[in-house]
């Protein structure tokens, strides 16, 4: 059997220079003994799908809410699908694979509900306390709301997963962190930045995906989009298939050439870099990990149709105009009648506003849930 030592060898005698080493782990806030047969790393990926935040995933919207039907992307399935790409990445580059599961798998949990509609809301609810971003509420998430021990608060996860879930940064200097913040350096670690390109390269093709079987994404104009093109001309059997096999053969088709295109970009980058260890990689000017500047350049172009097609489309406007409100009445009610919240709700972190802590509330429901607030709040008014 493999036990921990075992598994810490052979990351050292397998892995790239690059990569970041569990037995070589900065630890965690609160100190705890290593396990017998898991290394650090596998822990933080343990302890995260075991996570209350990651189960509520599953009700959280990607782009389309649950309503409209079963088989659109949800947060959950989103994360496990960035998480497939990512790993694959990860093992060609020969990065740490555990450290950029866990980082992959917790990179959404500060999500709130309805998608990025629900972010803007609290971002501009919250402007005058450093406003909101997903990755920092993720952080949040980790570090202070999810229970798991007495001992300490959060899920007290590894300095190199939670410096990997922050990706860009601290954020907005007034946006306050309670406890102490993982140390970033220049860039991310190879494993952060595999995490944030892949899911990239995951929501652009799956929204295509759903945008398509919505019928929300006009076919023909995105059969223009020369990324696309290419996917729909390496699906084959376009004559014969029918539209939803053409639509799966592309999407498969569009991730397998950013996914390749990626390792083998970003592999002739680090090799150029001549990386001694994982340490040299936070010190260089700019990232490693990234697309060809072809790739690049048609990637962008594809995302600019998506904002531009799509996600700006009438039909997904209309969604989002209502979770504003919805997200918007919560807020203010919560705010003007705090007793409507659970009491251990109102016990912000020492010198954080009560908005922060109505914010925590809000991001942690799902959709579902925010509706059931939502009809509950707008009946007691009544």
């Amino acid at each position: 059997m493999l036990v921990r030592e075992a598994i810490e060898r052979r990351e050292e005698e397998t892995l790239a220079p690059w990569a970041l080493r569990a037995g070589n782990s900065a630890g965690r806030l609160s100190l705890e003994p290593p396990h017998t047969y898991r290394t650090e790393y596998q822990r933080d990926r343990d302890r995260i799908t075991h996570s209350r935040a990651f189960r509520r995933l599953q009700f959280k919207t990607q782009v389309f809410p649950f309503q409209e039907g079963d088989h659109f992307r949800n947060r959950l399935t989103h994360t496990l699908e960035v998480s497939q790409i990512a790993r694959t990445v990860a093992r060609a580059l020969g990065a740490n694979e555990d450290l950029t599961e866990a980082i992959v798998l917790a990179h959404d949990l500060g999500h709130p509900p309805f998608g990025h509609a629900g972010e803007k809301v609290l971002h501009d609810l919250l402007g005058e306390h450093g406003g909101f971003e997903h990755n920092r509420q993720s952080l949040r998430t980790i570090d202070l709301i999810e229970v798991r021990s007495d001992e300490y608060r959060g899920l007290n996860l590894t300095c190199e997963t939670r410096a990997g879930i922050l990706k860009h940064g601290v954020g907005h200097p007034r946006f306050g962190h309670p406890v102490e913040l993982p140390e970033l350096g220049r860039q991310p670690s190879v494993e952060a930045q595999i995490a944030n390109l892949t899911d990239s390269i995951a929501y652009h093709a799956h929204d295509i995906d759903d945008g398509l079987r919505s019928r929300v994404l006009d076919a023909g104009a995105l059969a223009e989009v020369p990324l696309w093109q290419r996917a729909l001309q390496r699906s084959g059997g376009l004559a014969t298939a029918s539209s939803a096999v053409v639509r799966q053969r592309a999407t498969v088709a569009l991730i397998d050439e950013l996914a390749t295109d990626l390792i083998t970009s970003s592999g002739q980058r680090l090799e150029a870099a001549d990386l001694a260890c994982a340490e040299d990689v936070r010190r260089c000017p700019e990232a490693l990990v990234g697309l060809s500047p072809k790739l690049e350049s048609e990637s962008r172009q594809l995302a600019e149709f998506l904002q531009r097609d799509f996600y700006r489309h009438s039909s997904v406007l209309r969604l989002s105009a209502r979770a504003g409100q919805i997200l918007g009445e919560l807020w203010r009610g919560y705010l003007d009648s705090p007793r409507l919240l659970p009491p251990a709700t109102l016990e912000p972190a020492p010198g954080e506003p009560r908005e922060r802590a109505i914010a925590d509330y809000i991001a942690g429901m799902t959709d579902r849930f925010a509706l059931d607030e939502h009809h509950r709040l707008v009946a007691s008014r009544s």
